[in-house]
């Protein structure tokens, strides 16, 4: 397989080397630190591609930056002072939707030569690879965290924000008693176990594309033992959310997919499920669809958000609040004198209510807007990594009702919308010129067979087009 030029090194550094940037106390602050390289290698490439429906994450950008006029309002029902901790909060968010656009354009602007759309797809497999090793650590060794250097730098009054805390304090799982008794929900190397769900779920998709589909046989021979040790931190993760995940992506593929991938498909799903219910990870499943408790915070939450953004519809509030009282009291909030009284903040419990208390329906409808065009765009597409792609869009769509998007999730929604973009570049290009021999298709990417690769991705068009693009 062809490899990376030396343009493309940013993105590898993210995804191959997360590992590192997780035990540093990066973690998903990594896009971040690594925006302004792919801004330099941007600018030295103008006038810079820009993607169909890349307005509109334009627009909710502008309605973040408005919605800092309302930092220090309070809506009904919230307590809370306005101070560094919201502010902190609300910069930290400002810089990873920038430094997204970034990433986004920078994917998109870099040509087959530089970067292979097989050689971006492996990596994000790599990436699952580390997934399924930390959610295995998080099951194994749950009490495992330390220190980062980072963490050790900040002064406290920033690395002691509980929210900052997260992202730079690497620990293998949370405890919690979603059963009635402690258990871990693994979350290494991310920054939430929700987010290890919500990451590992669209990871598994693009590793089955490149190990898989575009894999020889020593890349499929390792295919079936890691899905399968996967399984083991996806049950004990507790989370519902990527079950039913994995299980719209399976009826996905099985309505899209030719008949011989259908019987394929139906066969390996049949297969699992059987290894499953004979294993004993069966009854822990059971166990978390009898203890459904959350159920109720998060009714509560997320009726207190709609109530809260009802009264700035438009430009929301700039930053999450904290709702007065809880699901079974309306008396208090969290005291010195009762710390566990309270409440998750308002948007806490996904992307969509977050939107919602932070940019007022406004920002939700241009969120869904963007991500659903994506869908509406590229569902013709019928190659594996077009495919893929769409399939990661509607899970996004899916997870904002129950994951918050930030900070590593929402960078692996656009990762694959920039893939999607750059596959209907290739698609254009071979409409125009016809596709490539099949002799080059058989060699490009191949390091362990003749399997074909997927189209190659053209040069970029010539400098006539400016600040729009042909996505």
């Amino acid at each position: 397989m062809r490899g990376p030029h030396r343009a493309a090194w940013p993105i590898a550094a993210l995804l191959v080397a997360y590992p590192l940037w997780w035990a540093l106390g990066f973690g998903g602050l990594a896009v971040i630190a690594l925006a302004p390289w792919m801004a330099l290698i941007l600018l030295r490439r103008r006038p810079i591609r820009a993607p169909r429906g890349f307005g509109l994450w334009l627009l909710l950008l502008a309605g973040y930056l408005i919605s800092a006029l309302m930092l220090d309002e309070m809506p009904p029902d919230t307590y809370g002072e306005f101070g560094a901790g919201r502010v902190l909060g609300y910069l930290m968010r400002l810089i990873l939707y920038v430094s997204l656009m970034i990433m986004v354009l920078y994917l998109g602007n870099l040509t087959e030569a530089e970067l292979p759309q097989l050689t971006l797809v492996r990596m994000l497999g790599t990436m699952f690879i580390a997934t399924v090793a930390g959610g295995l650590l998080g099951v194994f060794a749950p009490h495992v965290e330390f220190t980062s250097p980072v963490e050790r730098i900040l002064p406290g009054w920033i690395g002691g924000n509980s929210f900052v805390q997260n992202l730079i304090h690497p620990t293998a799982a949370q405890m919690q008693k979603v059963l009635g008794h402690a258990s871990p929900r693994p979350e290494a190397p991310f920054e939430w176990a929700n987010a290890w769900g919500s990451n590992l779920s669209v990871l598994l998709i693009w590793f089955v594309v490149g190990w898989w589909v575009y894999g020889g046989p020593r890349r499929r021979l390792a295919v079936v033992p890691l899905i399968a040790l996967a399984a083991v931190p996806v049950v004990y993760s507790l989370n519902r959310g990527l079950w039913i995940g994995l299980g719209i992506a399976c009826a996905y593929l099985f309505l899209r997919l030719g008949t011989r991938a259908r019987v394929a498909v139906g066969s390996a799903v049949a297969a699992g499920a059987l290894v499953f219910f004979l294993s004993p990870l069966q009854a822990m499943v059971a166990q978390r669809l009898d203890n459904p408790h959350s159920n109720d915070i998060r009714a509560f939450t997320v009726s207190a958000t709609i109530a809260a953004a009802r009264t700035s519809p438009l430009i929301g509030y700039g930053n999450t609040r904290n709702a007065m009282g809880n699901h079974r009291t309306i008396t208090t909030g969290k005291t010195g004198w009762c710390p566990t009284c309270g409440h998750p903040p308002l948007g806490g419990d996904g992307q969509l209510w977050h939107l919602m208390i932070t940019q007022g329906f406004t920002g939700a409808a241009l969120y869904v807007a963007f991500f659903a065009g994506a869908i509406r765009r590229h569902w013709p597409d019928r190659s594996p990594i077009g495919m893929a792609g769409v399939l990661v869009m509607i899970l996004t769509l899916l997870y904002m009702f129950v994951y918050d998007g930030l900070f590593t999730p929402l960078s692996l929604y656009l990762i694959s919308f920039a893939l999607l973009w750059r596959n209907s570049m290739t698609s254009r290009e071979e409409t125009a010129h016809g596709p490539r021999d099949a002799v080059s298709a058989v060699r490009q990417g191949r390091e362990e067979s003749r399997a074909p690769d997927p189209p190659a991705f053209p040069p970029p068009p010539e400098r006539r087009i400016h600040g729009r693009g042909e996505g």
